[in-house]
């Protein structure tokens, strides 16, 4: 049952993320008091509320960020963590959002602080996060150049709404940055590669720039040369969501329903959903995330929203 502040939710679609993976691996241990379960985000029916909720009632529909457990029917959540589903959005559409939107509104715009008519480079822009970011950077006025691993994927950033794609199998990004801003540099650079990335992001920023970090995919253990920091004035920030303060989270998801949420009914942001898993086939998610041939969203079916409740919940750890 859900805890004071806390609604239980039947899951029907939970979103697949990096982090689930990195998990799953054993280097990205879930909070003390979080459920060992894999699975960050869902959209489901509030079935039970926790004392002092007083927002939500048994029956509404919502998506939400969790601190783990949503690989399961039930999972129990913050209830300030929960976001109405948009009416143009269908249960699985709505359960690929959390996750992104949380992350990159908050480290794009509330970190790095990224305004209308700034530029910004985000890396694997085809990825879920690449195309949150390029359609928000969009929504507020900035230009946007994305990294991309073939033409495919750079046809759909562009797509999408990025006015650049580099091909970083065949084109050097730093060069084409230099090129596209005419030796200026980028304003802000969000990066989850890491690695030789880290010192090539900080050359890529103009003066006054701001590099967002929020994974290390290539490795964290660099050698860098930071003097263009002090040269430049630039700024170095990062941030992991599972780890956030619940008072930050809920934060976050006010501003996401203010400011972001209606974009949505307006058309002006859309969904990518790439793959919908059944629960059984997890490794099968996990294995196409690890190849990264996806675009957009991985996810996976639960329990269907018409589904009989079995009384005994499948889970997968």
């Amino acid at each position: 049952m859900p805890r004071p502040g806390e609604v239980l939710i039947k899951v029907a679609y939970a979103g697949v993320n990096r982090p689930d993976v990195i998990q799953r691996s054993g280097n990205y241990p879930p909070p003390a008091d979080a459920s060992p379960i894999l699975g960050l985000e869902v959209a489901g029916t509030i079935v039970a509320l926790g004392d002092a909720v007083r927002e939500w009632k048994v029956g509404d529909r919502v998506c939400a960020l969790t601190p783990g457990g949503g690989y399961a029917e039930y999972c129990t959540t913050p209830c300030v963590l929960c976001l109405p589903i948009p009416d143009s959005l269908t249960l699985v559409e709505a359960a690929s959002l959390p996750e992104n939107f949380y992350t990159v509104w908050h480290n794009l715009f509330e970190r790095a602080g990224l305004q209308g008519g700034e530029s910004m480079l985000v890396h694997g822009g085809s990825s879920g996060i690449g195309l949150t970011a390029i359609q928000l950077a969009k929504a507020f006025g900035a230009t946007i150049l994305t990294t991309v691993g073939n033409t495919e994927k750079a046809a759909f950033c562009r797509e999408a709404g990025a006015d650049y794609a580099i091909n970083y199998r065949e084109q050097d990004f730093e060069e084409e940055v230099k090129s596209i801003t005419q030796g200026r540099g980028v304003d802000v650079v969000l990066d989850m590669v890491g690695g030789d990335y880290i010192a090539r992001n900080l050359r890529c920023l103009a003066v006054d720039g701001r590099l967002a970090i929020i994974a290390f995919l290539q490795g964290s253990k660099v050698n860098v040369d930071w003097r263009p920091i002090m040269s430049n004035r630039l700024t170095v920030t990062g941030s992991t969501m599972r780890a956030s303060p619940l008072a930050r989270k809920a934060q976050i998801a006010k501003a996401l329903r203010e400011r972001v949420w209606p974009l949505f009914d307006q058309h002006k942001l859309r969904t990518f959903v790439y793959k919908v898993f059944p629960m059984e086939d997890a490794a099968g998610a996990h294995e196409l995330m690890e190849s990264s041939q996806h675009i957009g969203k991985i996810m996976l079916e639960v329990s269907p929203p018409d589904a009989v409740v079995a009384g005994k919940s499948r889970a997968i750890a």
